[in-house]
């Protein structure tokens, strides 16, 4: 399993009966996660300590209750500093996990010794766009949500990227693609974390079974003739980092270079675990 070595100010103290308890910097939060079957487990003392919980509805959906939380506020994790926002769906606008990406690929891009250009598809709040940037790399941030757009412009911002050579798309990632083959546009690296389901601002549909292997094919046509590596993340329940890595393996093969595939996992400081988060593949020169 890929774990961060540096998860700074967030730390996951414990999980059990369906939920984490983590601490985003000053604040401690309690959310579900059905990863978590295990049972009567609880080992931190900080459970009734949390300063919000979000809790699943059973019509689906859910909300934040026990809420004592600031609107927004700042966290540094590893070398970078991120917005904490909640949001619906339990999210926070981070994925901490991703850490172990960041630092696998800010390795590679600073050790190319050449330019890089990176396309960052599916970015959302900017994690991997940061990272990229901060390693030295021509940036490209794509998603369809102006509102996680901007608030990616605020993490750069946070990180002294204002001015670093960062392009933000708001547009269907596939449609942006499409235009990019046209416009023979090409990239040295790709990062992209498709989600399980979604819209483009458009009302494209987006079924990851049913749309993540056509889009990696089109994602092929772009990249330069010396493509440095491939990211493929996905947090879609039951699709496996055996099943991404065989999808990117296929499209890959011609290329030759080095794939490799696992879950992505964060420590449990109570037990010296890993949760497993989610699972990704990738292909590197």
């Amino acid at each position: 399993m890929w774990t961060p070595q540096n998860t700074g100010e967030y730390i996951l103290h414990d999980c059990s009966d369906g939920e984490r308890l983590e601490s985003w910097g000053d604040y401690i939060l309690v959310r579900p996660d059905p990863q978590v079957i295990w049972k009567n487990c609880k080992s931190s003392g900080l459970w009734n300590r949390a300063d919000a919980r979000y809790s699943r509805s059973s019509s689906g959906g859910g909300a934040w209750s026990e809420n004592r939380l600031p609107a927004s506020w700042n966290i540094a994790v590893g070398e970078y500093s991120f917005k904490i926002k909640p949001m619906g769906f339990k999210h926070t606008g981070l994925f901490p996990e991703q850490a172990a990406n960041w630092e696998w690929f800010s390795r590679k891009i600073k050790e190319a010794g050449r330019p890089i250009n990176v396309l960052n598809l599916f970015a959302y709040t900017g994690g991997a766009t940061i990272a990229a940037a901060k390693a030295g790399a021509k940036v490209c941030h794509v998603d369809a949500a102006k509102n996680m757009v901007n608030q990616a412009k605020e993490n750069a911002a946070l990180n002294g990227l204002e001015n670093a050579p960062i392009r933000y798309i708001v547009d269907d990632c596939s449609k942006f693609v499409t235009r990019e083959i046209r416009r023979q546009n090409k990239y040295d690296a790709v990062i992209m974390d498709p989600p399980s389901y979604g819209r483009g601002p458009g009302g494209e549909t987006w079924r990851l079974e049913d749309n993540i292997h056509g889009f990696i094919s089109q994602v092929m046509q772009i990249l330069s003739d010396d493509p440095l590596f491939i990211l493929v993340n996905s947090y879609t329940t039951g699709l496996s980092a055996g099943t991404v890595g065989y999808l990117l393996a296929k499209e890959t093969a011609h290329l030759g270079g080095r794939l490799s595939f696992d879950e992505l996992g964060l420590r449990v400081g109570s037990t010296g675990g890993c949760l497993p988060c989610g699972a990704s593949a990738r292909w590197e020169r």
